[in-house]
């Protein structure tokens, strides 16, 4: 009984503090060069399906906590919540085999804002809302923004949030006004973006942390009003 009781604590441990340097390691195996082919993954799929799992599980884990932070939050157990790690070759020929990273996306929905996670050897990173928005999408939002802007500028600008999180990805703006907008408008500068979405870097070392589910606990927190915004402004109906 002691003995089973003591293998439950320590598998509740290891779920929630799964060990992320072996994520990492094996990614950059994975990467070597001559090593990104299904061969090589073939030849090490034992080790990949268990770091792969422990993944999950601690994604299962975080889906719990992240449940009791929005009344609006949508389950997404790790298994949902994980992406593949084969990289799409058909509409991408020029890429590797597979990716250099682990990918994720919590409080997972249809039409609905993105939280999420990337793990990766070049890259760790946190990030919310649309990226590339469809049109459909993009133009409710465009819509919220003429109507109140001052609201979304607001939580943009908020300390916690601005510190955090930093300014709304840029690259892809339009140069000039959208149709049916003046390039005088107010929120001219938000009506142009065509992504809706804030990053946040990581290190590798603040994800191997003991408190790393903290830290994602705290993005996702901060990042909900920015979220909650955007979900609203796209499930308006006209």
């Amino acid at each position: 009984m002691y003995l089973e009781s003591k293998f439950k604590i320590e598998l509740r441990l290891k779920l929630k503090y799964m060990n992320f340097r072996k994520l990492f390691d094996f990614l950059r195996d994975l990467n070597s060069e001559g090593n990104n082919n299904k061969a090589w993954m073939d030849e090490h799929r034992k080790q990949y399906e268990t770091i792969r799992d422990e993944y999950k599980e601690f994604l299962s884990d975080l889906n719990l906590s992240l449940a009791k932070i929005h009344p609006d939050y949508h389950d997404t157990p790790g298994k949902k919540a994980i992406n593949r790690i084969n990289n799409n070759l058909v509409f991408h020929p020029n890429k590797p085999t597979y990716k250099d990273h682990f990918g994720a996306g919590m409080d997972q929905a249809k039409n609905y804002a993105d939280f999420y996670i990337h793990l990766g050897i070049n890259e760790c990173f946190l990030a919310g809302g649309f990226y590339h928005s469809p049109n459909d999408i993009l133009k409710k939002i465009r819509a919220a923004i003429d109507y109140n802007g001052n609201e979304f500028k607001k939580i943009i600008s908020a300390k916690e949030f601005n510190d955090y999180y930093g300014e709304l990805m840029s690259d892809d703006a339009l140069t000039n006004a959208p149709k049916g907008y003046s390039i005088d408008h107010p929120h001219i500068e938000l009506l142009k973006l065509r992504s809706f979405v804030v990053m946040h870097p990581l290190t590798q070392k603040e994800v191997i942390s003991d408190d790393f589910k903290e830290e994602l606990i705290k993005a996702y927190r901060i990042l909900l009003p920015f979220r909650n915004y955007l979900n609203q402004a796209v499930a308006f109906e006209e």
